[in-house]
Parts: structure tokens; sequence; C-alpha cells
């Protein structure tokens, strides 16, 4: 069979690099090589990562002169930034989630990256706030199967025993794509900006604008090398035959009107959900809408803002804030019901505890991942008076360069823990990175001096990137293979709700309110880290117990294994 990545797909019980027979695992498990497919898959998954990252992250540094021409704010560049594009990131991470497991993966990633690649150039022609939101939405929608698709291609593709290196290569992509954001986004939005600063820019572009045309363009051919990668045969890597699901669009379509607001009522209905079903759903709504009228309150009373322009319409930030919240809750409870009428043994999975809690963490540390990468171009720029050029160069780069490296640290030393002490020893990994990296973010951000600054941010970010790749391989190693696209889709809305969703906004209104300082506000943000780490020390003590009583839960949901 030919490892090239753009032969056809394997046949029925074939897989590039394991036996033939699913029902040889010690034979697959004994062989650590990676394969030469192994190896091109891990370099066109992280290399749609990469672009993922770039085409998401590029408005943190172009965020100061998109303010200026726009005449918006910290909490609404929050707002794009963070909130519009979680909503639909987490909506549709589900649907597509789903389709992951059922449908050619490296198609549907190659469709989704060109999709996204198209909304990202369409940020290009805004004159307003409405056209950058519909431009993020788009950019959200595609990118929801990137992580899904992405982790899912790779554990099929690799041995069990490399699964952290293959997490750390994702990590160098999000690494690359972050340092990529911010050099091409600055450098190629000053060198237009001086290439017509007397005026006559084609199209009447500035900077900012053709930024986001040069950032999309690369996505196109990528999409295309992806779509012709072999696909991987489905859990052979585990020893697990896995089904060929009948209906896959079907199943999306019944996902996503299953968990979207209002469309979900009918599903309850068509599958006769009882009374105590109705009731959770409609006492949660009320209690979700209850929290997010609280918290507008709270938030319009703690940093007012000027109502947001839809044509006809207009909207306060924070409700339109609290407002997507509120629906990604939902969303969450939707989707949870959901796996209790049709997918048994996928709800007995996502209810273990020790998946929830690295869930939740995960969530919440993203929030502060978001709020650092949002606010900091902005600091260098405002603080220390750097140019999008410079800032570009110098920290762009250097996110980069340092995240590399942290990923590629994080994926091997990660395995090799696990070798020697199980999951304990990536937990343990985890808990050290996110247990000392606030105290040097908070000396970081406390910098007087730009040497200073990046002095400290280097020891700060070598230290915080170490968390991502072995929790990926932790949450992803508690879901069986058929699973693993809806359940990281579902980490995925509780990600993007906790993290994308509110770090951003929180650092945006907190900078509003302190008159715009907003190392101030990142410091603030790190208040979350106590419970981070309580989570973590309980995930510890469970963690084995409850990987072990995975195939459990799945069979007394009436899985066939």
């Amino acid at each position: 069979m030919s490892d090239s990545p753009s032969t056809t797909p394997p046949a029925a019980g074939s897989a590039p690099g394991v036996p033939l027979s699913p029902a040889a695992p010690g034979e697959a498990k004994a062989d650590n090589r990676i394969s030469r497919y192994g190896w091109h898959a891990i370099i066109l998954m992280s290399s749609a990562q990469m672009m993922s990252l770039l085409d998401r992250q590029i408005l943190s540094i172009l965020a100061n002169d998109i303010r200026n021409d726009l005449g918006i704010g910290d909490a609404e560049m929050g707002l794009l930034y963070g909130t519009v594009f979680a909503l639909f990131y987490a909506l549709f991470s589900l649907p597509l989630g789903r389709l992951v497991d059922g449908w050619t993966r490296t198609k549907l990633l190659a469709i989704c990256l060109a999709g996204w690649s198209f909304f990202a150039g369409l940020a290009a022609f805004a004159q307003g706030f409405t056209l950058l939101a519909i431009s993020r939405l788009g950019v959200g929608v595609g990118e929801a199967a990137t992580q899904p698709a992405a982790n899912s291609i790779l554990f099929d593709s690799l041995p069990k025993s490399r699964r952290g290196l293959a997490m750390g290569g994702l990590g160098v992509g999000l690494a690359l794509g972050l340092g990529l954001s911010m050099a091409l986004g600055g450098i190629a939005a000053e060198w237009w900006d001086l290439r017509y600063a007397d005026g006559g820019a084609p199209l009447g572009f500035r900077g900012w604008q053709f930024a986001f045309i040069v950032a999309a363009l690369p996505g196109f051919p990528l999409a295309w090398l992806i779509y012709k990668l072999r696909e991987p045969e489905r859990g052979a890597m585990d020893g697990i035959a896995t089904k060929k699901d009948p209906a896959p669009f079907r199943a999306s379509a019944g996902v996503l009107g299953a968990v979207t607001p209002g469309t979900n009522w009918m599903n309850l209905w068509r599958r006769d959900a009882g009374a105590r079903q109705w009731a959770i759903n409609l006492i949660g709504l009320a209690v979700i809408l209850g929290f997010c009228a609280l918290m507008v309150n709270l938030t319009s009373t703690y940093s007012p803002r000027p109502a947001l322009d839809f044509g006809a319409v207009s909207l306060s930030p924070h409700v339109l804030q609290w407002g997507v919240f509120g629906f990604g809750a939902f969303v969450v409870l939707n989707l949870f019901q959901n796996f209790r009428l049709t997918d048994k043994p996928t709800f007995n999975v996502v209810l273990n505890p020790s998946l929830l809690m690295i869930m939740v963490l995960g969530g919440l540390q993203t929030a502060i991942n978001y709020g650092v990468m949002f606010a900091s171009p902005q600091i260098l720029i405002r603080q220390f008076g750097l140019s999008m050029a410079d800032v570009g160069l110098q920290f762009g780069l250097l996110s980069a360069l340092l995240a590399t490296i942290g990923a590629l640290v994080a994926g091997p030393l990660a395995d090799w823990l696990h070798a020697r002490m199980g999951a304990k020893g990536m937990i343990i990994l985890v808990i050290l990175s996110l247990g000392i990296s606030p105290f040097f973010g908070i000396w970081t951000y406390s910098a007087e001096t730009l040497t200073e600054f990046y002095v400290r941010y280097t020891i700060y970010s070598l230290i915080l990137t170490l968390w991502l790749p072995p929790t990926y391989t932790l949450l992803l190693g508690l879901a069986l293979p058929r699973m693993r696209g809806i359940i990281f889709s579902t980490y995925l809305v509780i990600m993007t709700l906790l993290g994308q969703g509110l770090g951003p906004y929180f650092v945006g209104i907190i900078s509003d309110q302190n008159g715009g300082d907003l190392a101030q506000a990142l410091i603030t943000l790190n208040l979350v880290c106590p419970f981070i780490v309580v989570l973590l020390l309980i995930v510890l003590s469970r963690y084995k117990k409850d990987e072990a009583g995975m195939l459990d839960r799945a069979r007394r949901g009436g899985e066939e294994v």
C-alpha cells in the first residue's frame, strides 16, 4: 500500500501502520513506529491548525487600527474576537463533530477550511461592525470542524504510545498560526499603509483590510491537499472495530436540530421525552435566562457601553454578550439531553467525572490564554509604543517560537511520563504548568520596560505551553474511537463558552472601566487559577479509576464493544 497522501482510501479492514485485523490490538500496540502516512497526517493536520489560529487570531494585531477606523471600543472588539466567534464555533462544532464520527474526515476538514478562508477574507470589505461580525460568524462555523477532525484523524493514524507527539504536533501548528497571525498581520498592514500613505489604494483598502486578504489566501491550496489525503481506518490503532455509519449527514442534522434553541423542543416531542426531561429543559432554560439577566445588569453597571447599531436595530454589547452566552449554555443542556435520548453509551461516557472536570478546567484556562493573546499586542502598542509591524516581528515570532518549543517538549514529555507513570504523570505535568504559571503571568504584566516584558513573557510562555498536549491526550483517552469527534466537540463548546466567550470580553470591560489598562485586566483574570488547580487535584485522584471504567460505562448504555 502506498503511503502517499494522495492515494485512494484503503480497503476495508486495512489502515496505514497497523495490522489488517482489528482483532489483534496487542500487535498494533507493540509497533511504536510512525508510518510515512502518519507523518503526512501530522504535517497536514498541524497546518490546518496553523491556518485556524492565523485566521482567528489576526484580529488581535489589527484591533487598534480597526477600532480607530470603525469607532468601536475594547468591549466591542472583545465581542468580535471572542463572543460572536464563540457562538457559532460552539454551536456548529457539535453537528460537525458528529459528522467527523461518521463521514470522511479528510473531505470534511478540507471543505470547512476552504469555507472559513473565504469568510476570513470577507472581513477586508467591512465598513462597520456588522460585516466584521458576519466574517467572524463564518470563520467560527468553518473552524468548528478543525480540532475534532484533526484529533480523530491523528488518533487513527498513530500508535497509542505516540499520541502525545501527535498532540504536540498540533500544538506546533497552533503556535505557528499564532505567531504568523501577528507577524503577517502587522507587517502586511503596515507595508500597505506606507505604500499608499498618499492615497490611491486599490479598492480603497486600509492596511488592516489588506492583511485579512493575505491571511485568507493560503487556506485554499491547503484545503486541496487535505482533500486528497487518504482517510485512515477508524479504531484500528486501538484494536476496536468500528461499524460504518449508514447516515452520517442525517445524524449530524439531527444533532443540530436537537441542540439549537427552539428546534430542540421538536426533538423532545419527536423522541417522546417524558415529563422529567421537559421539566429539566424548561427549568434549566429559566435558570440560564435569570443568570444572564443578572450578568447584563452587573456588567452594564460596572462598564457602561454605547449601543451597537445593526441597521435599524440597536443593542447593548452586554445584552449581546450574555445573550450569546445563554444561547451556548442552553445548547450544552440540549446536547446532554439529546445524548440521553438518542445515544445512551455516549451519554454515559461523557458524564465521566474526570472527563467533565477536564472540560471545565480547560475552558477556564483558555479564558486566560485568549485574554493574553487578545490583549498583549495592544499592550505593546499602547504602553510601549511599538508599531504593528514591530509587534508582529517581535511578539508574534517570539510567541510562535516559544509555543513551538513548548509543544515539542510537552508532547514527547507527556509520552515519556505516560510510559513510566501512566496518566498520573501527564496530570502532574498539567498541574505544574497551570499551578505556577499565574505567578509568572502577574510578574510579566507588571513589567515597566519592554526588555523586562519580553524576558518575563519568555519564561511565562514556556511554562504555560506545557499544559495543552497532555490535556488533550487525557481528554481523548476517556472516549471510545467512534465518540471522539462528538466528545471533543462537547469539550470545544464548554471551552469556547468559558474561554473565548468570556476571557476577551472580561479583559475588555475591565480595561474600558479602568481607563484602558489591559495589563491590570489580565492580572485580574488570573483569579480563576486556584479553582483550576483544585479541579486538577481531583482529576489526579480519580483519573485511573474513571479511565478503567470507560468501557463499562459504554456497555451499560448498550454499546457493543
